[in-house]
């Protein structure tokens, strides 16, 4: 099972790619993972990446492009893989079927989460991350300890530069003007399925499997 999870920035692409991930036993590639790893690493990619990320816009098609040509070589995406956060541009979406073309395979799904972007601006920015072993929170429905510590590991919990509403509003016109001409690309490959994300995580889940199962 190859699947793209598509949709604007705080649909809860990746809290559904985790439960895909462990119903499937394919592995989650997550752009938003890799990039910030990069950035803590404080490598060259990192430095480039971030530049990018604290603006709220795009990183460079070479920067994700490079990543994701050798993680889906590796051998744990042989039987399958998910795609959260890419491809991101219609240039992206090309350089991706040329790969698989190259790999010999090619995508099963996408799945396109839909929620109001008012509904995304109050979710994002109540969303905190455990600086330490980077558990996720959100202050409306799952908020860190009363201390303001992390649940797991104690760690302090913040909140991302990015989730602030000025940059969220800025990262939801990027995605109109970038990333929404996708839904028409891949609905002319017949590959597009829509599911309402404005339901809990469950419900949402729920019918994710019963899209891919049709």
């Amino acid at each position: 099972m190859r699947i793209v999870l598509f949709g604007a920035p705080g649909v809860g692409k990746g809290t559904q790619a985790k439960k895909i991930q462990a119903e499937y036993a394919i592995p989650q590639i997550s752009t938003g993972d890799m990039l910030r790893s990069a950035v803590k690493n404080q490598n060259e990619l990192g430095r480039r990446a971030k530049a990018y990320l604290d603006k709220g816009e795009l990183v460079a098609d070479e920067v994700i492009l490079s990543m994701f040509r050798e993680r889906i070589k590796e051998k744990d995406c042989r039987q399958g893989f998910i795609l959260d956060g890419f491809p991101r541009t219609i240039p992206q979406a090309e350089a991706l079927d040329r790969l698989l073309v190259e790999l010999n395979t090619k995508l099963d799904a996408v799945i396109d989460i839909v929620v109001d972007y008012d509904q995304i601006v109050t979710r994002l920015t109540n969303r905190r991350l455990c600086s330490g072993c980077g558990a996720d929170y959100n202050l409306l429905t799952n908020p860190p300890a009363a201390d303001g510590s992390c649940k797991k590991c104690g760690g302090k919990v913040i909140q991302r530069a990015d989730d602030t509403e000025k940059t969220i509003r800025n990262r939801l016109t990027v995605y109109d003007r970038q990333t929404l001409p996708l839904k028409a690309y891949y609905q002319a490959q017949g590959l597009l399925r829509s599911v309402d994300g404005d339901r809990s995580e469950s419900e949402v889940f729920k019918a994710i499997v019963t899209l891919l199962g049709s």
